[in-house]
């Protein structure tokens, strides 16, 4: 069992733990820090010991690529090729931020960490920890997002305790995330960037810089996905989640009934909503993810949403739908692949 020594963002001025997450790194150690997007738990980027630490504590497949984190736009050139003219743009307009560029890598990145593509993503985050933990450490970072794979991100400190305190050496309390969801994905290696997950920046937000972007969804059984958040089902409650799309009194209809006949069987049941229809629904376990007509709360809360199912231990779980807002892309995808795409549309 690992001692897990805890730090918060204060913590990071002095030396003595300015050391102490160095050298955690640059051993094959594993630190968990916060990003803007959600917390990731962090290794050396060059360090075979770190990349499999990660793999192994996640229980991540091996063909599910990472993403490397860099403190500035000028760390990134040892290790990617910039084969498009537009990549500059992309760069001043939205790094730091919650953007990953996916790019031809260089000799430098180990395999390991692209699941055998000729590929890599990089990301530039914008969080003052996450940035502290990458100037302290002056070396790339690998850091998926820190839960066990398949199962809810974590946008607080509560959740990487709960997840990987005894597993990893170090984790940073640096609050609730204040975007919850992943970064977009973007594969600027042809002449038209590809979205390969969608995030907060939307397409319509980096059709402002590039005149035409496309979109990728999934990837077939046998391919290696080129970006997290492509192939497997990700984001999963222990409960059963199924997504409800329809007019509202519809919706509300269905999923009382659906939560009688799971009561009738003794199940337990929760949902997850916003602040119109908190109060319709017949069961003791109702999330509120909060004012729908507000995206950037709902995709905030989201992910606590779901881990409060796993507190309540429901055995099923009906979540409206979520859309309207320049976020509903990112947070249905969410929701979608945590459903592994159970939908009912009425």
């Amino acid at each position: 069992m690992i001692e897990t020594r805890t730090y918060d963002a204060k913590d990071l001025k002095e030396e003595r733990v300015k050391k102490d997450i160095r050298s955690t790194l640059l051993t094959g150690r594993l630190v968990v820090f916060p990003t803007e997007t959600v917390y990731g738990i962090g290794a050396y980027a060059l360090s075979s010991e770190g990349i499999a630490n990660i793999y192994n504590v996640k229980g991540r497949p091996s063909d599910n690529p990472l993403i490397m984190h860099m403190k500035d736009a000028q760390a990134i050139t040892p290790y990617v090729y910039i084969d498009q003219p537009y990549i500059k743009d992309l760069i001043d307009a939205f790094w730091p931020g919650p953007l990953t560029m996916v790019f031809r890598k260089k000799e430098s990145v180990p395999t390991l960490i692209t699941g055998g593509l000729s590929t890599v993503g990089v990301r530039i985050p914008s969080h003052p920890v996450a940035q502290d933990v990458l100037t302290i450490a002056d070396v790339p970072i690998c850091a998926p997002s820190a839960n066990i794979s398949g199962r809810p991100s974590a946008t607080l400190f509560e959740h990487v305790m709960e997840d990987f305190n005894h597993r990893v050496d170090i984790i940073i309390d640096g609050g609730k995330s204040d975007v919850g969801l992943e970064s977009t994905v973007l594969d600027v290696t042809g002449d038209v960037p590809v979205i390969l997950r969608p995030g907060v920046i939307t397409q319509a937000m980096l059709e402002t810089i590039v005149p035409k972007v496309l979109r990728k969804d999934g990837v077939k059984a046998n391919e290696t996905p080129a970006s997290p958040g492509m192939k497997y089902k990700h984001y999963a409650p222990r409960g059963e989640l199924t997504i409800v799309e329809g007019d509202q009194s519809a919706v509300v209809r269905y999923i009382n009934d659906k939560i009688k006949d799971h009561h009738d069987k003794h199940k337990k049941v929760g949902v997850i909503t916003s602040d119109a229809l908190i109060k319709q629904f017949n069961t003791t376990y109702v999330y509120n993810l909060g004012d729908a007509s507000f995206d950037s709360s709902i995709a905030s809360n989201l992910y606590i949403g779901l881990r409060m199912m796993d507190q309540f231990q429901v055995d099923y779980i009906y979540s409206v739908a979520f859309h309207g807002g320049s976020y509903q892309e990112a947070i249905m995808n969410r929701l979608y692949k945590a459903a592994n795409h159970k939908i009912v549309k009425l």
